[in-house]
């Protein structure tokens, strides 16, 4: 449990320095990163708002490690921790389904670089870090 544990804290954490540097000004090619609609992005994201979801995913990160490290959580703590990991899995499975227009497995909007990213990258890391985080939290000691 403390590989998966680790290994979604890395994940999330990269994650999150990834925000943090778009949040900076950093650019990459917004049209991976967003849902695309006629070449033009459905919306940008401002630095606020990048760095605002920078933090989520830390928190992600924290919750990730905490469950792999539950023996060294204060036992009064482990409900909390529980319910987090689980809701922060549910979240995350949500958003692998998707929206059924613009996000995740069931999209309707294809053909973009952001839809077959999002069909190979952020789609199924959502699935498999989502299934991860409610394996974590109901195996919680």
């Amino acid at each position: 449990m403390q590989i998966i544990s680790i290994a979604l804290t890395i994940a999330f954490t990269i994650i999150a320095a990834l925000h943090i540097y778009w949040a900076l000004g950093y650019k990459l090619d917004i049209r991976n990163m967003v849902p695309v609609v006629n070449g033009e992005p459905v919306f940008t994201p401002g630095p606020i708002g990048t760095f605002v979801i920078a933090i989520v995913l830390l928190s992600f990160a924290g919750v990730s490690l905490a469950l792999g490290f539950s023996n060294r959580v204060p036992v009064n703590y482990l409900p909390f921790l529980k319910v987090a990991g689980i809701a922060i899995g549910i979240i995350l499975l949500v958003r692998a389904v998707g929206d059924f227009k613009y996000a995740g497995f069931f999209k309707r909007i294809k053909g973009s670089n952001f839809a077959k990213y999002d069909n190979w990258l952020y789609s199924p890391f959502c699935l498999i870090s989502g299934g991860a985080l409610l394996y974590l939290a109901t195996n919680l000691t």
